[in-house]
């Protein structure tokens, strides 16, 4: 038997069709801490054994840099089945970041694993974790993560100490770079909490997904070479406030005329200050700029 500690968790309590019962996916965003808590609910798995999939998108419509853990808080229980993946071209292709389930060998035939096994050498490599989807009864942990940090203390330490061991690896390695990199995240729910090995059938509107918090943290990916970023209102999106001579939506080529130099990402090496890389101005132009003749 489940109980609802919630209220509004009630299986018969949730109708989008009316504003005080709906759970729309605005609720995943909103401010946390309310009483009660707020939370987006999907349909329930009323055409079993047909699978209940739900894909949530987050689309940036810019290049961002992930610098800490990505954690979804369930107000229903856990997945037992569930996908993260990740876009570097703005949703057209997608890629695995990792997979979530009760049995990662019997869901998607791969060997369970936690991001503790992992070494520096395999830091790339994608895992299927059990350790966030065991759990149907809300009052344990809530919690789904993508462990950023801890891929982080790998090269840095347990306590991130050791940032310049990191950085240093940021500055030389593009892959590992580009780990850390999305354009756009996608959450596919491929099997919700069901508690048991047998699905009741006869009371299938207890099985659903509700989420009541998503937080991705981040910047900008400017290549160092920018302080903040900006929405831009006219084009509809984030942009880079480019310095050292560089333009581009991530600052990721020189200004016309500052070319003397090829462009490079800016580093993060000597701490604190980095490396800025500067673009040069070309030798021919500045030539005619600075000793042409009126006369």
């Amino acid at each position: 038997d489940i109980t609802c500690e919630n209220p509004y968790m009630c299986n018969n309590e949730c109708d989008a069709t009316t504003e005080e019962l709906a759970h729309p996916s605005e609720l995943m965003f909103d401010f946390e801490g309310r009483n009660p808590t707020t939370f987006w609910q999907s349909s329930s798995w009323k055409k079993y054994p047909k699978p209940l999939e739900v894909n949530i998108t987050l689309s940036w419509n810019k290049t961002i840099e992930l610098t800490d853990d990505i954690v979804l808080t369930f107000e229903s229980g856990r997945p037992e089945q569930m996908l993260l993946e990740k876009s570097l071209d703005y949703g057209k292709t997608w890629i695995p970041y990792q997979f979530y389930a009760t049995d990662c060998l019997d869901a998607f035939t791969m060997d369970p694993k936690t991001v503790n096994e992992l070494t520096q050498r395999t830091l790339l490599d994608i895992i299927c974790t059990e350790d966030y989807s065991r759990g149907y009864v809300w009052k344990y942990d809530k919690t789904v993560r993508f462990e950023i940090k801890d891929r982080f203390a790998l090269f840095a330490g347990l306590q991130l100490y050791n940032m310049a061991s990191l950085y240093g690896q940021l500055d030389t390695t593009r892959n590992l770079r580009d780990f850390f990199t999305v354009t756009d995240l996608r959450i596919r729910l491929l099997k919700p909490a069901t508690g048991s090995t047998v699905v009741d059938e006869n009371n299938l509107s207890r099985y659903f997904y509700a989420i009541s918090d998503i937080k991705v943290q981040g910047r900008c990916k400017c290549n160092l070479h920018s302080n903040s970023c900006v929405f831009d209102k006219d084009k509809g999106k984030l942009g880079c406030e480019c310095e050292h001579n560089t333009t581009g939506p991530d600052c990721g080529r020189c200004k016309r005329h500052y070319h003397g130099r090829p462009w490079s990402v800016g580093s993060y090496l000597p701490i604190p200050k980095g490396t800025a890389n500067i673009c040069a101005i070309a030798a021919q132009h500045c030539e005619i700029r600075c000793y042409s003749s009126p006369t």
